[in-house]
Formats: C-alpha cells, structure tokens, sequence
C-alpha cells in the first residue's frame, strides 16, 4: 500500500513559496457577498420546493427579496454580519427540512403539514432578515 499524496512544502501538488507578501492567497472581500448571494438564491429555490410540497403556489420573488444580498452587502456593518449569520441559521434547518420532506414523500405518505410548518418558519426569518433592510436616507457603504 502506498502512502497517500501529501501537499507538503516539497510536494508538486504545492507550488514553491512567493517572496510577495499575500500571493497566492484568495482575496476574499467580494467573493464572501458572492457567496452570500448564492446561498441566498439557493435557499429561495429550496423555499419553492417547500411550497411545491405543502401544494401552495410558488411565491413571486419581490425585489427586497431578489437584492437582500446586495443591499447587506452595500450597507455593511452589523447588518451585513447578521444578514450572514441569518442565511446561515436558514441554511441550517431547511437542508434537513427538506430531507425528511422528501423521504416522507418518497415513503408514499404527504408531505403537505409538514411541508406547509417548515414554509411557516422559512417565511417568519425571511421576514426577519428582511428587517435588517436599513430604512430609506441611512447611509450605505461605498
């Protein structure tokens, strides 16, 4: 048996140090919103799915919904880091809300009341998050 692959100073899978102070490091300033934006339109895609399964009519999206990612991102601050913290806490009880909806379905027995109580608390901290919007005439960052 082999010894597994390592990435070790020495090893072709990393390349040799750079003498420049952060090369070779990400930069993660814009990429960190970009991520918040993709797991906020995921989490909205498995919402519609929630309400497939509790046989409501998928919702439309309105824009406050749409471009939470971004005015979080252009506000900053606290609100921006509870924004985070909010998309993570959402992401953290719809994934396996979602599993057990489709291994009840998948057993031949309705989904419908369970699915329609995780609609309820995906749709009540929505509303939350959607608090933090700052009211018209607060400053953004630049």
């Amino acid at each position: 048996m082999q010894p597994p692959l390592s990435a070790g100073r020495d090893s072709p899978l990393m390349p040799p140090p750079s003498t420049k102070p952060g090369a070779g490091r990400a930069e993660f300033g814009h990429a960190s919103g970009n991520a918040l934006s993709m797991t906020w339109s995921a989490l909205q895609d498995a919402a519609n799915v929630v309400c497939q399964l509790a046989g409501l009519q998928p919702e439309m999206r309105k824009p406050e919904v749409r471009n939470f990612p971004a005015i979080m991102r252009d506000t900053g601050g606290w609100r921006y880091d509870l924004a985070k913290q909010g998309v993570d806490d959402l992401t953290a009880f719809m994934e396996p809300g979602i599993a057990a909806l489709l291994a009840v379905s998948a057993r031949g027995q309705s989904p419908v009341p369970a699915a329609l109580a995780l609609w309820q608390e995906f749709v009540t901290a929505r509303a939350s998050l959607l608090a933090l919007i700052p009211p018209l005439g607060i400053k953004r960052r630049a």
